[in-house]
């Protein structure tokens, strides 16, 4: 790319690596530098935390927000009730209004440990689409927006082909979704002022089809910025690890397991998430990605007490790092590894050391416990886990127990 921004946010997100594409960089950049320009991001309430997945775009509403843009924070209220088809197979459960609202209330928690919220023209707003989307009615939405959208494109759109491609039911309530995310770029330009919408590269249909309503219907000049859609070097979906997903929310995963993720990261990544996700130096990026041997091991540490540090806190960061030196080095057993604590009734006349692994997150199923056991890969106290069988009572727990799952995964099982 040959574009010489001259806001710096365009050029941070160059420089760092965020972008992916634009519908107009000029066009952009110019409003970027006329105060503090109001951009979204749409975050759907469909779990009780964000994961991994959506870190890319927190970190571009809090590089927008340093360099004096305005972030807005949108929360799905509305939109979670339809769901998202873009790139699914199959259709998302539908949820219940208090479901949505339980969830909205753990995703928020998150924000506010990048973003500054408040009245102040670059402070962060946070809004709900269900403040317009469910005051409309239906007969006036086909009429007055509906008439704008072409279903031969709508066809068109990659997220649509794909599912009927593979010959895969898309409903008509999904189908909608894209109408009302074009809604809502309209409705935060009308009511803030809003000129750009952030996602990653797999919403720039729904981001178009949002500049296109707001041109013909309101004469707004109005833009899309996206992000790629990271995986990592070894091809795997960013946001998941052996454990699944890699939730932002420290009571879904624990600090010391979000710290665990980032240093076992690939030595191929350590640059880029660096640059992604931390906040340091592009430079001192570079340099750490650069690194090779034994060395590259404590650019992973760093990395992982940076993006811990911004999410979690620094003391939550110091004592992940503590904990890992404790288990990894000195073969101890760490205080703050995640703990699974049983009462006696749990335990009962004694709990099979397959049940165990499973409980504490270390194995996805049975099966998958037993295939571990037998191709040593389990450890009980540091000790080889050789016998799937072993059943333990609640004198055996009444102290902590150690289970290992291969070198990297840990946890704690005690009875409480």
């Amino acid at each position: 790319m040959t574009y010489h921004p001259k806001s710096e946010f365009i050029h941070t997100m160059m420089q760092r690596g965020f972008l992916a594409d634009c519908t107009d960089y000029q066009g952009l950049d110019d409003a970027l530098m006329n105060g503090a320009a109001p951009a979204y991001v749409g975050y759907d309430a469909t779990a009780k935390s964000l994961h991994v997945g959506h870190l890319v775009n927190i970190m571009m509403l809090r590089w927008l927000q340093k360099c004096g843009g305005k972030p807005i924070t949108l929360m799905g209220g509305g939109t979670t009730k339809v769901g998202d088809p873009s790139f699914r197979s199959d259709e998302r459960p539908l949820l219940t209004p208090e479901a949505i609202d339980d969830n909205i209330e753990g995703i928020r928690q998150v924000f506010a440990r990048y973003l500054v919220y408040g009245d102040g023209p670059s402070d962060a707003l946070m809004l709900n689409n269900a403040e317009w989307l469910d005051e409309l009615n239906y007969l006036d939405f086909l009429r007055d927006i509906g008439r704008h959208f072409s279903i031969n494109r709508m066809l068109s759109f990659e997220s649509v082909k794909s599912r009927l491609d593979r010959e895969q039911s898309l409903s008509f309530l999904e189908f909608n979704y894209m109408i009302l995310q074009a809604y809502d770029f309209m409705e935060l330009h009308r009511r803030y002022g809003c000129i750009l919408q952030m996602g990653g590269s797999d919403q720039w249909g729904n981001i178009v089809n949002g500049i296109d309503l707001t041109r013909r219907v309101i004469d707004g000049e109005v833009y899309g910025l996206t992000s790629p859609l990271l995986t990592t070097s070894d091809g795997k979906k960013m946001g998941k690890s052996a454990g699944g997903a890699v939730w932002l929310n420290g009571d879904m995963l624990s600090p010391y397991e979000f710290w665990q993720f980032w240093r076992n990261c690939t030595d191929a990544d350590v640059g880029r998430f660096l640059k992604l996700y931390t906040e340091l130096p592009v430079d001192e990026c570079d340099r750490l990605g650069a690194l090779a041997g034994s060395e590259i091991n404590e650019a992973k540490v760093r990395l992982a007490n940076e993006v811990t540090g911004l999410l979690h806190g620094e003391e939550a960061a110091r004592n992940a790092e503590a904990t890992a030196r404790e288990v990894f080095e000195k073969g101890g057993v760490g205080d703050d590894l995640p703990t699974l604590t049983l009462s006696a009734a749990d335990v009962g006349d004694g709990v099979s050391i397959v049940q165990l692994l499973v409980k504490s997150g270390l194995a996805g199923s049975g099966k998958e416990a037993k295939r571990l056991i037998a191709e040593n890969g389990a450890r009980i106290d540091d000790q080889p886990l050789t016998d799937a069988g072993m059943m333990l009572d609640a004198g055996a727990l009444s102290s902590p127990i150690k289970l290992s799952a291969g070198k990297k995964r840990h946890a704690l099982v005690q009875v409480g």
